[in-house]
């Protein structure tokens, strides 16, 4: 069997995506998320000028091979963009390859370790009732484990928070990635939202009870010392974990952190290796890797750092937002049945126009999510439903301090 073409697919449903499709000789094909919100079509470049002439009459078996060729051969190694660029070939090939074998992809990589994977919805709100009325919903869709995040007195605009005005006038429920020219300008103040959340927990777990896993998501916006005066507040309210408290390029500032507070941290969802994580795992400073099997390589890397990991009692927390593709969700989904260190997968539901354009076969029900019974991930790409969706700008939100500072969103 040879690769006898590669295509990169580029459509924009309810958002934009980039799709590797890749077909054999034999006419097997394969999918790849190679999705990477607000910088979509440097992958897309990356792709069908640099990698796709390197595929053609490769063996699409040699999985191992090809990721290493890709990564090395390169010489400029690790980066968003390249990262996503070869989990998109090395998901197509683990697609093409459970095809070939004719069974759901965790069965290649030694089958299930569960029955079913338990999924984190989205709650958010501008004021408590609000707040109360989302996580009600999302009891009510199925959810048993709920993310948290509101509005802040004194700010405009806060990440997370679904109900709040956009600069083009459209409700992002998720991932805000506003279809305009220039990014919008959002403000930020870390003392008024550290005055602020403890209250909002107290009122959560004094509406819903001790048992209902909560999270929350930092969103790098804090210091070392400011993610640890929170992680010590949020304490009495045993959140399941705090997310992304500091900037963790930093990896030693996370010391700091896990000297003052015992609430779980989760981190690594801009990370893309596993050279972003060595200080992390080592000296177990977090509990759950945030990394997106579409922005750390594939299921080849990601399959090796959740080993690595689980060597420290470190879980995973796959990255799962709306701009991660339906094909990028069902590589973790696969992922995340088959390893030992399963911890919590982020679930975003996509909406009705992306569900046209990609077909999945996975499932949730009752707070599971399961990738389903067919041959390879499940997910097949709707070509002529794509052609209709064009590539539209779009860009993620950023901050400014009060004092007009740019800040981390």
């Amino acid at each position: 069997m040879k690769i006898a073409a590669a295509d990169v697919i580029v459509t924009s449903p309810d958002r934009n995506f980039v799709t590797l499709k890749i077909t054999t000789d034999d006419g097997l094909t394969g999918l790849g998320d190679g999705t990477l919100n607000g910088r979509e079509l440097a992958v897309a470049s990356y792709l069908r000028d640099h990698v796709v002439p390197l595929l053609i009459g490769r063996d699409p078996h040699r999985i191992e091979d090809t990721w290493q060729f890709l990564y090395r051969s390169a010489y400029w190694r690790r980066g968003p963009v390249t990262m996503a660029a070869i989990a998109a070939v090395d998901v197509a090939l683990w697609d093409i390859k459970a095809k070939a074998a004719g069974m759901p992809l965790y069965q290649l990589l030694g089958g299930a370790s569960r029955t079913g994977i338990m999924a984190y919805g989205h709650a958010s709100g501008r004021d408590l009732p609000e707040l109360f009325d989302s996580i009600r919903r999302h009891l009510d869709e199925g959810f048993r484990s709920i993310r948290v995040q509101t509005s802040v007195p004194g700010i405009n605009a806060v990440y997370g928070v679904a109900a709040q005005p956009s600069v083009d006038g459209k409700r992002y429920d998720y991932e805000p990635a506003q279809r305009t020219p220039l990014p919008a300008e959002e403000d930020w103040d870390t003392r008024a939202y550290l005055r602020h959340l403890p209250g909002v927990f107290e009122a959560v777990r004094n509406e819903f009870g001790p048992e209902l896993p909560l999270l929350h998501d930092g969103h790098h916006r804090m210091t070392p010392i400011q993610a640890a005066k929170l992680g010590k507040a949020l304490e009495p309210y045993d959140l399941f974990w705090l997310e992304d408290c500091t900037p963790a390029e930093n990896q030693e500032a996370l010391r700091l952190v896990r000297q003052h507070t015992t609430t779980p941290l989760a981190i690594g969802e801009v990370f893309n290796t596993v050279w972003d994580y060595q200080t992390l795992i080592r000296e177990q400073l977090i509990d759950y890797v945030r990394s997106a099997v579409t922005h750390t390589g594939g299921i080849t890397a990601m399959r090796k750092l959740l080993d690595f990991a689980a060597q420290y009692q470190i879980k995973s927390g796959i990255h799962g937002p709306t701009d991660i593709s339906p094909v990028g969700m069902a590589a973790a989904l696969h992922l995340d049945l088959a390893i030992h260190n399963f911890g919590i997968q982020e679930y975003m539901k996509h909406g009705p126009l992306t569900n046209e354009v990609f077909r999945q076969s996975f499932t949730f029900a009752d707070g599971y999510l399961h990738p389903g019974e067919q041959p390879g991930l499940g997910v097949e790409l709707d070509e002529a439903a794509a052609e209709a969706f064009p590539y539209v700008p779009a860009y993620l939100p950023f901050n400014r301090l009060m004092d007009g500072t740019v800040h981390d969103w």
